[in-house]
């Protein structure tokens, strides 16, 4: 094996501290012992060192379970603050009607992430990378959790219908047919149906705040189709496609 790379798997694991370790740091420092001395001691970069007193409230706080002597690293404010702007990227994006799935959600929180890490002050560097941050399955499960958000499954039209309002109009509708002695040839029934020309997600994350609500439809690339006919079946109306342009892009070069 390479000396070069056991040299920075080595250094990399030295930089690792126990809970036990960094209590011990703030406790000499509170003694006076200062952080450049600290820092010759414990053989960690001075900018560790005042990272940790940084956070000493927290690392004191800390009580490891049962075997446990390195600890993972605290929820730092730059975790902390990579999730407040994903929830605010998600909840545009819900707004826009756009499907979030896990592998998007994940993907965008490296992203925020990784820009952060470039703002942040190189003294705060030593203990974060963004390699550091994988945004797993296990951190995506513990921010639903945090933030709330939930997976729905979409199932068209009907997951934004309210079911009971249309069932106890049916006996309304027929009660109108009768007095009005309507025949089947005469009743017509027009409804509008969402066609996705592009290939989407069967689930979706959205907020809270969503979670009472009766549906979620998404509304990017989507056509809409208004179909038309009578009850006997004998009449159908040629569909209507409705689009929000006029001229579609992917349709400019067709004649109508």
């Amino acid at each position: 094996m390479d000396r070069k790379k056991v040299c920075k798997k080595s250094s990399a694991k030295k930089k690792m501290m126990s809970i036990e370790l960094k209590r011990e740091i703030i406790e000499k420092h509170e003694q006076g012992v200062r952080v450049v001395d600290l820092s010759r001691q414990y053989g960690r970069s001075t900018s560790m060192i005042c990272s940790v007193l940084k956070r000493k409230e927290s690392i004191k706080s800390v009580t490891p379970a049962k075997g446990l002597t390195i600890i993972s690293k605290l929820r730092t404010t730059l975790h902390e603050n990579m999730e407040k702007l994903l929830m605010v990227w998600v909840i545009e994006k819900q707004l826009q009607g756009d499907t979030l799935t896990q592998t998007i959600i994940c993907e965008k929180a490296r992203a925020i992430y990784g820009d952060l890490l470039k703002q942040t002050p190189q003294t705060s560097i030593d203990e974060a990378s963004e390699e550091s941050f994988k945004a797993s399955r296990g951190w995506f499960e513990n921010f639903k959790k945090r933030s709330g958000i939930h997976s729905v499954v979409r199932h068209g039209e009907a997951a934004s219908s309210d079911m009971k309002a249309a069932e106890d109009y049916i006996k309304t509708f027929s009660d109108l047919i009768k007095a009005q002695r309507y025949i089947s040839q005469q009743v017509f029934n027009c409804d509008e149906t969402g066609l996705f020309w592009k290939k989407m997600p069967n689930r979706t994350y959205i907020t809270a705040e969503e979670k009472m609500m009766p549906g979620h439809k998404p509304m990017k690339d989507r056509l809409t189709l208004a179909l038309c006919a009578n009850a006997s079946g004998d009449c159908k109306i040629k569909p209507l496609l409705v689009y929000h342009s006029k001229t579609p892009e992917h349709l400019n070069h067709i004649r109508f």
